[in-house]
């Protein structure tokens, strides 16, 4: 699947830019070759590849579908992993389904997101969701926030959605928690956000805060997962209890 930012209004449409270079030159579409267009907020189109340039197509396209957005929205506070843990952990969530994504800056994270590294930091993250949702060929482009958040925002965002109505849940992953995510109640609009600790996991006074607030802790099973695999089990058994999957 290909992105862009305005699907055509036409029947004939050039892709070009990045995304048409990647389709001629990487891709190597040929002509009669049959592709998806999606502008990653629902919209949708399939075509058919009538010219190939040096660095763009031409194409036909021959229908054109709207995907409402999934209910409720699957939100992932994500603890700022290290290294490439991070575009991993983007990468298979955006995969499986997530809705929106925030960075979590937790107090055991390893990795600090400060000045100019915080917004490159970011902007891979969105990257990586943007190639995510090609791979997978989903109508909705997750949503990357815009900068990492403290406990504090996080706490402020779940005392927030509890108390909608109707309301939303907040889950905490955590390893000594009884209840497992596989029996909570869900509710059904709203958001569900799944709070993902860092390598050093949640801090006792992290979980307090957010319990204090409304957030429920949960387990996934009897094993301890890595912080850029977690989030992603998480959304995999909530979008089966959901009906996704």
């Amino acid at each position: 699947m290909f992105l862009v930012s305005e699907l055509p209004a036409g029947g004939a449409y050039t892709l070009d830019g990045p995304e048409g270079h990647h389709a001629a030159n990487v891709q190597r579409l040929g002509v009669s070759e049959r592709l998806l267009l999606g502008d990653g907020r629902g919209g949708m189109a399939s075509a058919v590849v009538t010219t190939v340039g040096r660095a763009d197509l031409g194409v036909t396209i021959n229908d054109r579908w709207y995907v409402e957005p999934p209910r409720p929205r699957l939100v992932v506070a994500q603890g700022i992993p290290k290294g490439d843990r991070a575009e991993l952990a983007v990468q298979i969530m955006t995969e499986v389904g997530v809705d929106e994504i925030v960075p979590w800056a937790a107090a055991r994270c390893v990795a600090i997101w400060r000045g100019d590294r915080a917004a490159k930091a970011r902007d891979k993250w969105a990257a990586t969701a943007r190639e995510a949702t090609k791979q997978a060929r989903r109508p909705w482009l997750p949503v990357v926030a815009e900068s990492a958040v403290s406990t504090a925002a996080i706490a402020t965002r779940t005392a927030d959605l509890v108390g909608t109505t109707p309301p939303g849940a907040v889950f905490v992953l955590d390893e000594d928690a009884s209840t497992p995510l596989t029996v909570v109640p869900l509710p059904p609009v709203g958001d569900i956000v799944i709070v993902v600790g860092p390598e050093g996991g949640i801090a006792p006074e992290e979980l307090v805060t957010l319990m204090a607030v409304g957030a429920v802790p949960v387990r996934l099973g009897p094993h301890v997962l890595r912080t850029s695999t977690a989030g992603a089990a998480a959304l995999s058994a909530l979008a089966t209890r959901l009906g996704r999957w």
